[in-house]
């Protein structure tokens, strides 16, 4: 009998599934699922939703173990950086996922096969499915065969996320949050708009095929304000400066005031 592509992906893997069921999960797109509605059809979103955190979980651990000179902040950027979109699409592509996934008609015509924030998804999703499938020490081997040893090249990977967020901490102090802001097109490309604020000052925004690729776009943006800001004094205090950054450079502190350092 003529194996099937779930076969060869747990040959090819080295990993052989106790449910076929989560596997052919992992590799469903809601727009499959949209064009077979039948009970036995799930998409993989939830998987994907833990997927996501046991991806952090275990990135987290290996770093923790192998990396027990550096601070949290060096910790924070290094797994944002093997995590993030980019990344993970390669691991992804590298294990041939984009061959496997399962697309409604609509999205394949659209190229959703080769779109960054569905493989990313799917990578995700595959690790959910394979910590419900047989636990935490599977999903540790599977990464250290599969994304552990690109650790340092990715390590030098820009995460604006990271860095805007230690600014914070360091200067300001107050709330960082991310919000979207506006949705577009249809649902087989979807693109987001992401507005990042510091407490109650919107600083800047973003836009990607994926919520986190938005979110990055915008804390970029943020940043670039925030470090080209230095118009105003010292004395007027971190909120000051925020506050000039998110209005392009213009401070609202006097002109008259500002040869006396108030």
């Amino acid at each position: 009998m003529a194996a099937s592509r779930w076969d060869l992906v747990r040959d090819g893997l080295g990993i052989r599934f106790r449910s076929e069921s989560l596997l052919r999960q992992a590799f469903t797109h809601a727009s499959y699922r949209n064009e077979h509605r039948r009970p036995s059809v799930e998409d993989n979103e939830r998987l994907e939703f833990l997927g996501d955190a046991v991806l952090e979980l275990v990135v987290s651990e290996f770093l923790y173990r192998t990396r027990p000179n550096l601070p949290e902040g060096e910790l924070t950027r290094m797994r944002a950086a093997i995590v993030c979109e980019p990344a993970l699409v390669r691991f992804a592509r590298d294990l041939q996922f984009d061959q496997l996934i399962r697309l409604g008609r609509g999205e394949e015509r659209s190229g959703g096969r080769h779109r960054a924030a569905l493989l990313a998804d799917v990578f995700e999703a595959f690790i959910g499915a394979l910590y419900l499938d047989q636990g935490l020490d599977a999903v540790r081997q599977f990464l250290h065969r599969h994304m552990f040893p690109y650790l340092d090249e990715y390590a030098n990977v820009p995460d604006h996320k990271t860095a805007l967020q230690e600014w914070v901490q360091q200067h300001d102090g107050r709330s960082l949050r991310y919000t979207i802001i506006e949705e577009r097109g249809p649902a087989h490309a979807k693109e987001f708009v992401v507005e990042v604020r510091i407490g109650e000052q919107a600083m800047g925004r973003g836009s990607g095929r994926s919520k986190k690729e938005a979110e990055q776009q915008a804390a970029r943006e943020a940043l670039a304000k925030l470090t080209a800001c230095t118009a105003t004094p010292a004395g007027a205090g971190t909120a000051a400066r925020v506050e000039e950054a998110a209005s392009g450079g213009r401070s609202d502190v006097p002109e008259a005031d500002r040869d006396h350092g108030i």
